[in-house]
């Protein structure tokens, strides 16, 4: 059974100093390693110094307000009162930073209620799943959504210009956006398409050049999901 450190009654606003201490000294050691492990998971896609320092540190600001908090029902609704009035500013997160934030809040509130053991198994047992999640790359795509950008003269019919070209060296292709351009004279054509595997992308540019006029092509990654939708 997991048991609390803090043996003080509920009558009792009194907590030792020692097991203050300890229970934040514990949250630092579990947001480091929460903070380590996931610089490891996102060392290809990056990651910000800033967030990282947050995750060390959140697990042991939780544990104290846990902790100045204690039993007390007034003091609870007045540090709730106080931290409603805080006006937090930060840039959207994906779902992975926003679980990962919870995660350290959960380590903190367990170490700040004093249950130490519960909080370092807690934590063991996440890391590890988060490890061998990014291990076996559980839920990537093997395929890549990419954004090809065509601008056509407006004498060429768009709707089937490229379907040949398209079948020869895409799996899949989807036109999202078509845009005049250059007062009226051109077209911006504008897909989400999937590459077929081992396709020459300098040959697939070149054969859509001879067929747009060499006029302007991109093709890059959309970086977010919210992009390839759009």
């Amino acid at each position: 059974m997991f048991e609390s450190i803090f043996t003080a009654s509920a009558t009792d606003n009194a907590i030792s100093i020692s097991s203050s201490v300890l229970g934040i000294c514990v949250a630092v050691i579990l947001g480091l390693v929460i903070g380590v492990v996931y610089m490891y998971i996102c060392r290809k896609d990056g990651y910000g110094r800033n967030f990282i320092i947050g995750l060390v540190i959140l697990p042991a600001i939780v544990a104290a307000v846990i902790l100045l908090i204690g039993s007390n029902v007034a003091r609870a609704f007045s540090m709730a009162g106080a931290f409603a009035l805080v006006r937090f500013r930060s840039a959207p997160g994906n779902a992975r930073d926003i679980a990962v934030v919870f995660f350290s809040m959960a380590a903190g509130l367990a170490c700040g209620l004093g249950y130490i053991t519960f909080a370092c198994v807690f934590v063991a047992i996440m890391v590890i799943v988060m490890i061998v999640l990014s291990v076996v790359h559980f839920g990537e795509k093997k395929d890549v959504a990419r954004q090809l950008k065509i601008t056509i003269p407006e004498t060429l019919n768009y709707t089937s210009a490229f379907n040949d070209l398209f079948d020869k060296y895409l799996s899949s292709f989807d036109l999202r956006k078509v845009k005049t351009t250059n007062m009226g004279t051109m077209f911006e054509l504008t897909y989400n398409v999937f590459m077929k595997s081992g396709t020459d992308e300098k040959a697939f540019i070149d054969d859509l050049r001879m067929r747009n006029g060499n006029l302007n092509i991109i093709l890059g990654y959309a970086e977010t999901n919210q992009e390839i939708l759009n």
